[in-house]
C-alpha cells in the first residue's frame, strides 16, 4: 500500500522586479527570472520529499514589477500548491506593491548582493514592509558583493535559503493534516492530555480521536489485509530475535501464549497503520470507511494501562512503525508517539519533516555523574563529550530501529538518514542488533515484546521537547550533543540498574558554560518533561526556524548565535538577548493560524 498518501507543498519563487519600463526593466528581465530558475535548481537537486521524490517549484510566469504582476503569481500560486515562498531580486523593485501578503506562508526574500543595482535595498525595503505590517519574513542576503549577471549562490546564501525552505516546507506540509489520538491520557503524563487548540492554533492540524476498543475490535473481526498480516508474520519470525525471558518464574508466560502476542503486535501494527492513513486493501473487502484511515501524519497510542493491562503493549506497533523500514521494505516513518504523548508526537514529526529520517522517543530517565558512574563501575572515568556527564535515554517503550546507529553518514560516523539513502545491509544491521524480548508482567500484564538495543556512540544529534505552559502556551528546548560509546561492563552496571528489555542511548550534550548549558546536571535539571526526541545531526538551528515560522519561543538552546536564523521582524525586539527577543515576538504575533 502507498506509505504516504498525501500530497508534498510546492516552493513559490517570485522574481521581482523594477517595474519602471522605458529601458530599465527591459535591461533586467533576463538576470531576475535567471536568478529565480538558478534558485528552483538549487532546491530541485537538494530538497526531496518524505517519499524521496524531489521537491517541485513553481516560478511565477512573469517578473512581478506591480501589483497586477503580484496577484497573478498569488493565482498561480494557489492553484499549484504553493505552500512557501521565496521573493528573489538583483535589483531595486516597489516594495509593499510586489510582496507576497499571504499571512499562513511561510516566506523569505532574497535580494542580490551587487553595486550595479540595489537588490540588496530592496530587500531592507521589502522586509520593513513585511515587518509593519506584522507579516513577517527572512530576510536573506550574502555577506560578499558579487558582479552583476553572476548566476553562481554563494555558500553563506545557499545556507540560508536551504535552512528557511527545510522548515518551511515542515509547516506547509503540516497545515491541514492530522493527528490521531489512539487512545486518551496515559497514566496522568500530561503531554498525553491532548489540546486540540495548540494543533488546530499552531500547525494548522486537527485532532482525530478513537477509542483503543477499535484495536479490540479490529483484531477480532480480522479488519486487517490478511494477506500483508501473513507476509508480515513471516518476516517478524525471521528478522526480529527473541531475547530470554527476563521474568520470575511464576511471572514467564507460556511459549503458546508469547507466540499469540506476537500475532497480536503485527496485526496491532497493521491496524494502526490503517488507521492513520487508510489502506485501499479494505475497501476491496467490503469496508470502505474503515478504508479511508484519518488523514493523519502523526499519532499516539495510550497503551498503559487501560488496555496494557489486557492485551500485548504496543512497543513492537510504535517501534516499527516509526523505523524507516519493514516487511515491504524500506518506506518513510509513520510518527506513533508511545503512551499518546502528543507533545512528543509534534516533536517527532518536526523532527522528521526537517530531516526525513527516524526519530527516537525516549525518556530522559537519569543524569549520571562523573562520581556515580566512578562509584558503581570500579572507578570507570567519563570522558571525551561525556566528561561532565551522561544524560540516559531509555524508554519503558519502543524507539525507533533506526536508533541503533547502524546507518553511516559520508565521514563514517553513526547516524539516521533518510529511507532511500539507508543501504541494506544498514537495515539487515539494525535488525540484528535490536532484540525483542517478553516484557515484564509486572509493568504489562497483557503482555507484549519489548525492544532493547544501545546507539552507537559518536553520532551528531540534537535533543528536543515541546513542552506546554499554562499562560504561556508550546515552548520549545533544544539541546544538540553527540551520543557516547561506553564499555560493556560499564554500560551493563549503569543499564542492569532499571529494566533491561528496553533501548539505550547514551547522551552528552555540548555545554557552553552558561544558563542551562553550563553542566550536564543543568540540562536535565531544567528539562520540561519526562520524555524527548532525538533526531540525528546537528539541526538544532532548523528547529529555531521552524519553531519562529510557528510562533513558538525556544527557551533553552545551545545553537551558536551564527547559526540562528529567524525572520528579520524578531530584531524589532531585541539584538542583544536573542532568547527574550524570540519570547517577545511570538508573543506579539500569537499562533500562526490564530
Amino acid at each position: 500500500m502507498q506509505n504516504h498518501p498525501f500530497k508534498f507543498p510546492k516552493i513559490g519563487i517570485r522574481p521581482t522586479i523594477d517595474g519602471r519600463l522605458g529601458g530599465v526593466r527591459e535591461s533586467l528581465e533576463d538576470s531576475t527570472m535567471a536568478m529565480a530558475q538558478s534558485l528552483a535548481d538549487l532546491y530541485t537537486q537538494n530538497l526531496r520529499n518524505l517519499d524521496g521524490s524531489p521537491v517541485e517549484c513553481v516560478i511565477a510566469d512573469t517578473n512581478i514589477g506591480g501589483v497586477r504582476e503580484a496577484a497573478a503569481c498569488e493565482e498561480k500560486f494557489q492553484r499549484e500548491g504553493v505552500g512557501l515562498s521565496v521573493t528573489v531580486t538583483p535589483c531595486w523593485c516597489y516594495g509593499s506593491e510586489t510582496m507576497d501578503m499571504d499571512p499562513h506562508r511561510p516566506k523569505a526574500v532574497w535580494g542580490f548582493n551587487g553595486t550595479e543595482r540595489p537588490g540588496a535595498v530592496y530587500l531592507a525595503a521589502a522586509l520593513a514592509g513585511h515587518t509593519q505590517k506584522g507579516i513577517p519574513a527572512f530576510g536573506i542576503y550574502g555577506k560578499d558583493v558579487q558582479e552583476a549577471g553572476d548566476t553562481n549562490i554563494p555558500a553563506d546564501v545557499v545556507d540560508k535559503l536551504l535552512n528557511f525552505a527545510r522548515a518551511g516546507l515542515a509547516v506547509a506540509y503540516m497545515r491541514g493534516k492530522a493527528y490521531l489520538s489512539m487512545g486518551g491520557t496515559s497514566m496522568g503524563i500530561a503531554g498525553s492530555v491532548v489540546d486540540p487548540a495548540f494543533w488546530e492554533n499552531y500547525l494548522g492540524m486537527r485532532v482525530e480521536a478513537i477509542d483503543m476498543t477499535e484495536f479490540a475490535g479490529r483484531m477480532s473481526k480480522g479488519t486487517y489485509d490478511p494477506e500483508e498480516f501473513k507476509k508480515a508474520l513471516e518476516w517478524v519470525k525471521a528478522h526480529c530475535p527473541e531475547g530470554d525471558d527476563y521474568n520470575s518464574e511464576d511471572q514467564k508466560r507460556s511459549r503458546e501464549q508469547l507466540d499469540q502476542e506476537w500475532e497480536d503486535s503485527v496485526k496491532m501494527a497493521l491496524i494502526a497503520r490503517d488507521l492513520m492513513v487508510g489502506n485501499p486493501k479494505l475497501a476491496e473487502m467490503g469496508l470502505g470507511e474503515q478504508a479511508q484511515g484519518h488523514y493523519a501524519i502523526a499519532s499516539g497510542f495510550q497503551g498503559q494501562r487501560q488496555w496494557t493491562d489486557h492485551f500485548p503493549n504496543g512497543d513492537f506497533m510504535e517501534a516499527i512503525l516509526n523505523t524507516s523500514f519493514d516487511w515491504n521494505g524500506k518506506r518513510a516513518p509513520y510518527i506513533v508517539a508511545t503512551e499518546n504523548d502528543a507533545l512528543n508526537g509534534a516533536g517527532m514529526l518536526f523532527g522528521q519533516l526537517l530531516t526525513n529520517s527516524a526519530q527516537i522517543f525516549a525518556d530522559l530517565r537519569t543524569y549520571w555523574s562523573p562520581n556515580a558512574v566512578a562509584r558503581v563501575t570500579d572507578g570507570y572515568q567519563l570522558e571525551g563529550a561525556a566528561q561532565d556527564g551522561l544524560l540516559h535515554l531509555i524508554n519503558s517503550g519502543p524507539a525507533a530501529l533506526d536508533g541503533t546507529g547502524d546507518q553511516s553518514d559520508a565521514d563514517g560516523k553513526p547516524t539516521m538518514k533518510p529511507h532511500w539513502e539507508i543501504t541494506d545491509n544498514e537495515m539487515e544491521a539494525s535488525l540484528k542488533n535490536t532484540t525483542w524480548y517478553p516484557s515484564v508482567t509486572e509493568y504489562f500484564p497483557g503482555g507484549g515484546m519489548s525492544t532493547r538495543y544501545r546507539t552507537k556512540g559518536g553520532m551528531d544529534a540534537t535533543m528536543i521537547r515541546l513542552n506546554l505552559a499554562g499562560g504561556l502556551g508550546p515552548c520549545l528546548q533544544i539541546a544538540e550533543g553527540w551520543t557516547v560509546d561506553l564499555p560493556d561492563k560499564v554500560h551493563d552496571a549503569l543499564d542492569q540498574r532499571t529494566n533491561p528489555t528496553w533501548p539505550t542511548t547514551w547522551f552528552a550534550p555540548r555545554l557552553t558554560g552558561s544558563g542551562a548549558f553550563r553542566s550536564t546536571y543543568e540540562v536535565m535539571n531544567n528539562w520540561g518533561a519526562n520524555h524527548c526526541v532525538m533526531t540525528a545531526g546537528h539541526v538544532g538551528h532548523l528547529y529555531l526556524s521552524l519553531a519562529a515560522m510557528l510562533r513558538i519561543p525556544v527557551y533553552m538552546y545551545n545553537v551558536d548565535e551564527a547559526r540562528v536564523f529567524r525572520p528579520s521582524a524578531w530584531r524589532a525586539y531585541g539584538t542583544a538577548d536573542l532568547e527574550g527577543a524570540d519570547f517577545r515576538a511570538c508573543q506579539t504575533y500569537g499562533p500562526l493560524y490564530r
